[in-house]
């Protein structure tokens, strides 16, 4: 069996044990580093854009594209047809879209459908 360190805090809390939690302050180490939240966006303008299912090459990209101003703030995509995989669902780079792609076993090409949740982003 591989035996751990636990740091103060965490023997803190195993002295202390749970219920005495709440009382108790333990300092973060100084060399620890607590990321800042981001800020709040402000989501106008929400459009749910779609690409409708078509028959693509098993691997092939499908990308559907924000109207112009709107960022893609979500999305996904469907693979369709007999054992059909989606293999990706993920936003373009310069998040104007959405891209889905997939394959199917035994064919050479797959049902794709790709969604985009856009807004004005600011």
């Amino acid at each position: 069996m591989r035996s751990r360190k636990l740091t103060t805090a965490a023997l803190g809390v195993a002295a202390v044990g749970v219920a005495g939690l709440t009382a108790m302050t333990v300092a973060a180490p100084a060399t620890a580093s607590v990321p800042a939240a981001p800020a709040a966006a402000d989501f106008t303008g929400y459009q749910l854009v779609k690409l409708p299912n078509a028959n693509v090459p098993n691997f092939q990209r499908r990308v559907v594209r924000c109207p112009a101003g709107k960022k893609a703030v979500g999305g996904g995509a469907e693979a369709q047809g007999n054992q059909a995989v989606l293999v990706g669902s993920f936003p373009t780079d310069d998040g104007s879209g959405w891209i889905g792609l997939g394959r199917q076993p035994g064919y050479n090409d797959v049902g794709i459908s790709v969604y985009a949740i856009c807004a004005n982003v600011s």
